[in-house]
């Protein structure tokens, strides 16, 4: 199911985006109050912005927190979008929640993590939207795990629902990082090699967890050729009920669409570019093709290992050479100016498969 073909209408004929990108959704991480509400979307009009998001239902970790100001906050949003002119956005977890937009004319839904990670409650959504124009965008799961986010998608677009995008706001996880959540973002370009006609957002507000932090990602995504970005925006963060330190004010996010970041094109039709790309792109063909060579010759080498400890009756797994190797090539990369992540990424990969290939010479007739 995984590579099923998605029918989607382009995001630049939802009626709400422009070219060139990026498109950006931008607001607070919760309506509050409907002074906080109307100023802040006057403000993002200002500078520029046509969609505009506010969370209503907010789902949080611990009891006790602020968990949103439920359908009153959609009277706000309604306004905001009568008095400015705006598209206006909020998450939706429930049938309850879409039959709420519904009624007050939210024009974009988005589903969050942790309903992502549920098929019954994104299948619950995406019956409530049949027969409905609303473009739905999905946020990745809490957990890496692509099957699960694209299944999310395929539940959409059984409903009838084609536009549909995605946003990358990054993953859970245990590891001491510097961002809130890990951006991993070999997910979104697997996403992204296997839709290519996928509308897709970045969220730097949530990956981040701090604005100090959202220039950085928000170039990452625009130099990985993303269209849009939703980022939190809030007239004053520093009394914002939920997720203060991520928020921008309008202002700064100007700056930070206008001054700061810079937008990458496609493609360009420089004759010296479209010469030189192709001689690299030729290089990198012969590249692949021999480290294509070097893993097939590995992995045969595997293969006569595995079949000499099966004539001397030893175990395939042998940690102390593994732990030897690994140590090795670690220290053979970082000579060459490659990542340590890199490294362990690619040699677990070859040392996994090397595994199984023993594994199937000796289980062979055994």
């Amino acid at each position: 199911m995984a590579d099923n073909k998605l029918d989607i209408i382009p995001l630049y004929e939802w009626g709400m985006f422009t070219e060139p990108r990026p498109s950006v959704v931008a607001g607070p991480c919760s309506a509050e109050t409907e002074e906080q509400v109307m100023e802040t979307a006057k403000g993002l009009r200002d500078m520029g912005i046509n969609v505009y998001r506010a969370g209503i239902w907010k789902p949080r970790t611990h009891p006790g927190c602020f968990e949103g100001i439920g359908p009153e906050g959609l009277k706000w949003l309604k306004r905001a979008k009568e008095e400015y002119g705006l598209k206006v956005a909020t998450e939706v977890a429930s049938e309850k929640h879409v039959v709420e937009c519904l009624k007050y004319g939210v024009d974009l839904v988005w589903i969050g993590a942790r309903t992502t990670a549920n098929p019954f409650l994104v299948q619950e959504i995406a019956d409530a939207l049949k027969g409905t124009d609303i473009p739905v965008l999905v946020k990745n799961p809490v957990n890496a795990d692509l099957d699960l986010w694209i299944g999310a998608l395929e539940r959409l677009n059984g409903a009838g629902i084609k536009k549909i995008g995605v946003i990358h706001r990054g993953f859970s996880t245990f590891d001491k990082i510097k961002y809130r959540n890990e951006p991993q973002w070999q997910v979104a370009i697997e996403l992204r090699n296997r839709y290519p006609e996928l509308p897709f957002f970045v969220d730097p507000s949530h990956m981040g967890g701090s604005k100090e932090y959202i220039r950085e990602i928000s170039q990452r995504s625009l130099d990985l050729g993303f269209e849009g970005l939703m980022i939190e925006s809030h007239c004053n963060p520093s009394v914002a009920l939920s997720d203060a330190k991520q928020q921008l004010t309008p202002d700064e996010l100007s700056d930070l669409l206008y001054k700061q970041v810079v937008v990458k094109d496609k493609d360009s039709d420089s004759p010296e570019w479209k010469e030189n790309i192709d001689q690299l792109r030729a290089k990198i063909d012969v590249i692949d093709e021999n480290i294509l060579y070097a893993l097939a010759s590995r992995m045969n080498v595997s293969r006569q290992i595995g079949e000499y400890k099966k004539s001397n009756n030893v175990a395939i797994l042998q940690m102390s050479r593994w732990d030897k190797v690994f140590a090795k090539v670690i220290a053979k990369g970082n000579e060459y100016g490659l990542p340590d992540e890199f490294i362990k990424a690619i040699y677990s990969a070859v040392h996994e498969t090397s595994v199984e290939i023993q594994n199937q010479v000796i289980s062979d007739n055994s």
